[in-house]
């Protein structure tokens, strides 16, 4: 994230939206940079990605199900993008701890002291960290506390 922010900083932000008096290292700046960079990546893959499923995998006889509520897809998309900004935080942090030098991530395979396989090693426990965090996650907001179920 650190090439992507510097080149934001280099093409965009330094020009047009910060002052030329305010460094690029200022950590505060840095926040809010990552914070707006990764919401408006978050967008447009959300957006982009969704409208793809929307036209080419979901099933649209569903929406004639009875349990189906009136405007569930507008609803849906606005709950995502009034999410997406708290959704972010996690992330802007530790794009954040990156930036600032506090990762072990390397421009270069070769920077690395565990070169290739170190690469494959990060990339399976990154995801199976993620997927894990992702199901556990989901698996406690259906508890009871959290998922009212609506009798009938």
């Amino acid at each position: 994230m650190d090439l992507v922010l510097e080149a934001a900083d280099r093409h965009l932000l330094t020009p047009y939206v910060y002052p030329a008096g305010w460094p690029e290292e200022e950590p505060c700046r840095q926040l809010l940079s990552l914070f707006v960079i990764t919401n408006l990546g978050a967008l447009t893959l959300y957006l982009l990605f969704g409208t793809l499923s929307y036209y080419f995998i979901f099933d649209h006889e569903l929406q004639k199900h009875p349990m189906f509520l009136e405007n569930q897809v507008r609803r849906e998309i606005a709950y995502a993008l009034r999410s997406l900004p708290w959704i972010s935080v996690p992330t802007v942090a530790l794009f954040f701890a990156e930036v600032r030098g506090y990762s072990k991530l390397y421009d270069n395979i070769e920077d690395s002291p565990y070169g290739w396989s170190g690469v494959f090693l990060s990339m399976l426990s990154f995801l199976f960290f993620t997927d894990m965090g992702i199901y556990w996650i989901h698996r406690g907001l259906h508890h009871k506390l959290f998922y009212k179920v609506g009798t009938s």
